[in-house]
């Protein structure tokens, strides 16, 4: 017997998997706000230096804000354009000034300049924290731990300094990713197999919620650290849920799976009738070794595509999010249309998957994203809506690739390499995720729309390496290796067994009706 035929009788989607999922679902939330909340702590609006002597003039004049940034603040040249400088200020008495009500023009092209005298300790610090190439270092992510994410977050908004932020924040980084990885894998793993791939996308879309959650608290908390502690404090609740049966039946731990599968049948108050024993399933390895991802032949094929897969996403997706803050609209406004766009993507995979399966709307979105990245990027600013509805088609075809990538990795590799394999493969994630941040500020200093073009190219070739995927619709989680190198075997003995288990069910229902009559 199967663990899946386990599951079916102790309930594929009871009590207790809705109560784990929906924890789990709160936890996601969050997720949103360490993963791109960069684009709102790491905006800095127009500004230039206050003085005080400039603020008294202005007030006195009825001048407007722009009248006295014109009249004040010295023009510098930032990467060949001249504009007004936001960390400069004229060293100059304005009362010794020929500085009136009436001035229209004031010459002070001797005049030296200096640092900002009169700032808050806050832009400062936002400035020279968040304008640094560097910082899209901190983007590392791994692991698992809510611990970790609560201590590390808070330490991220009360950190004295840049160096500090940084290190807090690779911790950060480090737990959170692996935490909502090991969850989705959870999840998959303890509901039963047409629920499987709807608990995954409905998982994902927590995620969603907490983007447009985003932009609001954003909106209202100014200072970033507040903003940070706001998206942290959730992980101080963190839950404890069981560990999956299946992977404990992948370590030989037989026993205890069932001992957890009927306290999940409990909870989901149905009887595993039988006196069932689960054998153990994996027959080569019980202890998942690296070397089991690129040992055979299909499971290496899957490693590589998989790899540049999630790199892919990772990279056009926060390219995509990140590009809101230096595109110059509205970034509030712009990240809430753009989060809304991801709701659809959901909705249109659950639509498609179990009807067309997994590889050819994997495949479509991914060149769909890409195709969009390479029109936007020559369509005027003038043709602002445009330009928006073109974007949000392509945020709308690399969300549906990047929620995809998850499910189908967990369905591509056996129980006992299974975490270890989606860990291994999203570290390419986690390496876009720093691609992104280069990409997106080293080449736009180029050209604004240039890295849309690499955004593009680089999700079309993901598209045309998804269609040497196999094909998993309706097919049962692999359990041992020779699942993926032979799954002809794996779909025969699936249909073996479940024409045994109805003929059994069949036996019962007979001798029941027997025992009745008598």
């Amino acid at each position: 017997m199967t663990f899946d035929d386990l599951l079916e009788e102790a309930g594929s989607f009871g009590r207790c998997q809705r109560r784990i999922f929906a924890l789990l679902c709160l936890l996601s939330l969050p997720f949103a706000g360490v993963y791109v909340g960069i684009v709102f702590q790491g905006f800095t609006p127009d500004h230039w230096c206050r003085d005080p002597a400039v603020v008294e003039r202005r007030h006195a004049c009825g001048w407007n804000l722009t009248d006295s940034r014109r009249l004040t603040v010295p023009l510098v040249n930032s990467s060949g354009l001249v504009q007004h400088s936001t960390c400069e200020q004229y060293e100059v008495d304005w009362n010794a000034t020929e500085l009136t009500c009436d001035t229209q023009e004031l010459d002070l092209s001797g005049v030296p300049l200096t640092a900002c005298k009169v700032s808050s300790y806050m832009t400062v610090f936002h400035n020279h924290l968040f304008q640094r190439p560097d910082i899209s270092l901190s983007t590392i992510s791994f692991l698992v731990s809510n611990i970790l994410n609560a201590v590390a977050g808070i330490a991220v908004a009360i950190a004295p300094n840049y160096i500090s932020i940084l290190v807090f924040r690779t911790i950060l980084g480090f737990s959170v990713k692996g935490g909502w990885m090991t969850s989705y894998v959870l999840l998959t793993e303890i509901v039963g197999v047409k629920y499987r791939r709807t608990v995954g996308i409905l998982y994902q879309m927590f995620f969603s919620v907490g983007l447009l959650i985003l932009p609001l608290l954003a909106y209202f908390i100014t200072d970033w650290r507040w903003l940070q502690v706001t998206f942290t404090v959730p992980y101080v609740l963190f839950v404890f849920i069981p560990e999956s049966p299946r992977w404990l039946i992948s370590q030989n731990r037989s026993s205890k799976a069932l001992k957890i599968t009927e306290a999940v049948a409990r909870e989901n108050h149905r009887t595993l009738f039988k006196n069932m024993e689960v054998g153990r399933l994996n027959s080569e390895s019980t202890s998942a070794s690296l070397l089991d991802l690129i040992r055979t032949p299909n499971m290496r094929k899957h490693t590589f595509i998989l790899m540049f897969n999630w790199f892919t996403s990772a990279v056009v997706y926060q390219g995509l999010v990140m590009r809101l803050g230096i595109a110059g609209g509205n970034v509030y406004i712009d990240f809430l249309i753009s989060g809304l766009v991801e709701f659809p993507a959901a909705f249109l995979i659950l639509f498609t998957i179990e009807r067309i399966g997994r590889r050819l709307p994997f495949a479509t979105a991914n060149i769909v994203a890409g195709a969009s990245c390479f029109i936007a990027a020559f369509i005027p600013d003038s043709l602002f809506w445009l330009k928006t509805a073109v974007a949000c088609i392509g945020r709308l075809g690399i969300t549906m690739a990047f929620e995809m990538v998850v499910f189908v990795n967990t369905e591509l590799y056996p129980t006992f390499v299974r975490n270890l394999a989606v860990s291994v493969c999203s570290t390419l994630c986690d390496v876009g995720g720093i691609v992104s941040s280069f990409l997106l500020y080293r080449l736009a200093a180029i050209w604004l729309e240039l890295p849309l073009i690499i955004f593009g190219a680089v999700a079309i070739i993901a598209g045309g390496l998804v269609l040497l995927l196999p094909e998993t619709k309706g097919v049962p989680l692999p359990e041992t290796i020779d699942d993926i190198e032979f799954p002809n075997w794996k779909k025969q003995s699936h249909e073996e067994n479940h024409q045994m288990k109805n003929l059994l069910k069949s036996e019962d229902q007979m001798k029941n009706r027997e025992t009745t009559t008598e």
